[in-house]
């Protein structure tokens, strides 16, 4: 059976010197095991990756699997031919009859002739194939600065002919930067907080804290289909759900009024820590945006983290609101993030939450709440979800 070729273009990972080899090892294991069901193989030459997968390999789904693979910067659909003029003629031909260019507009061609031996040099490549594109497509006119459409020829070990190719995300791959706990909510910022923490890295996986039947299944429903839809990012995750409907009451009951949230947040930590520790991850990341709202003032923030030995990371603590919507509509989270079944700290948040707690006092005020039994017997009750790297829930267990 012939096989499909994709090229792939590293961007930082090729400024990693010694370590190269470590993030580029992980890259393709990342990509193999997305497209395994294609019998995915990556060869790796200078500067690229390229990938085959069996010829009945789905387009739609390569996309959505590069496009959301951290350490790639481009992708495209390529062509493999031998070193040899005419040859890389008729391939150009053949490509640009299965991917034509529009009859107008403009066009130029990208020729790279890496392997010098090769007898014509790169300007001689250009000039032969945009007399091949102006033969097929007589009304472009060639736009060396600002094309509508480009050619791109690579002669390497072996010739590689493409078209323009896709942009990837960037970033480095998932897994070269340690484990992470995302406290993962309904709302627009957590997603978020998760692809920007991804990107630099991290293997992410989720808790949710559901307090049923004050959040209702639809609620719980939202933040798996959340998980769902950024596990292509995170390389997959597991999503731990928290049953936190007693903790919740009892910090309600107990706690001041305007410290409840406060109080909520920080046993949030002490359960994630304890999480954390058991499944291995060294750190915790939030989807907090400095003074968004009262519990994220620098002192309310100081508070949480004294919480947790744990490092806490905030990716999203300089943006604005406006920025943290544009990327969760660029990542297909928006749209789930804004249906209106709200989670438990907005349903528990008071009237007028305390933003400048004193740490000592607070600390003494949380401790005498005595939470960690309702931790403990939430963490006993919690539910597991996996969802694959192409963001599908494969398994659940109690």
């Amino acid at each position: 059976m012939e096989s499909k070729l994709y090229l792939i273009k590293e961007g930082e990972i090729s400024l990693k010197g010694g370590n190269r080899n470590l993030f580029e090892k992980r890259l393709r294991h990342n990509i193999k095991d997305k497209l395994k069901i294609w019998n995915a193989d990556i060869e790796k030459q200078k500067g690229r990756l390229y990938l085959r997968l069996d010829e009945d390999a789905d387009d739609e789904t390569v996309h959505k699997a590069l496009s959301s693979t951290f350490g790639i910067t481009g992708f495209a659909r390529a062509y493999k031919c031998d070193k040899d003029m005419d040859a890389i003629i008729s391939k150009v031909r053949e490509v640009l009859q299965a991917h034509p260019f529009s009859e107008k507009g403009s066009f130029k061609i990208d020729a790279r002739r890496e392997d010098k031996s090769f007898p014509l040099s790169s300007y001689e490549i250009s000039l032969s194939l945009a007399d091949v594109v102006h033969e097929m497509f007589p009304e472009l006119s060639v736009d060396l600065k600002h094309p509508d459409y480009t050619l791109h020829v690579e002669v390497r070990k072996d010739v590689y002919i493409y078209t323009d190719d896709e942009k990837g995300p960037g970033g480095l791959p998932v897994q070269t930067a340690g484990r992470a706990m995302l406290l993962l909510s309904g709302g627009i910022d957590s997603p978020v907080a998760a692809i920007r923490a991804a990107k630099r890295g991290l293997k992410i996986d989720c808790i949710y804290f559901h307090a049923y039947p004050y959040t209702s299944d639809l609620a719980l429903e939202k933040v798996k289909k959340l998980a769902s839809l950024i596990a292509p990012y995170l390389g997959g995750t597991r999503l731990y759900v928290v049953p936190f409907t007693d903790g919740q009451l009892r910090i309600k009951k107990l706690s001041y009024q305007d410290e409840t949230t406060l109080m909520f947040r920080a046993s949030m930590m002490q359960t994630a820590e304890k999480i954390a520790k058991e499944k291995k991850a060294s750190a915790i990341v939030t989807g907090e945006a400095l003074s968004q709202v009262a519990s994220q003032t620098l002192d309310a923030m100081s508070f949480t983290d004294s919480m947790t030995e744990l490092l806490v990371i905030r990716p999203l603590v300089g943006m604005d609101k406006e920025e943290i919507i544009k990327t969760a509509k660029e990542i297909g989270t928006y749209e789930t993030s804004i249906l209106p079944y709200e989670d438990c700290c907005v349903i528990f948040s008071p009237k007028h939450p305390v933003t400048h707690p004193d740490k000592e006092e607070s600390r003494k005020h949380y401790e005498s709440l005595e939470m960690n039994e309702e931790i403990e017997k939430a963490i006993e009750k919690m539910d597991t979800y996996y969802f694959n790297p192409l963001g599908q829930e494969e398994s659940s267990e109690g």
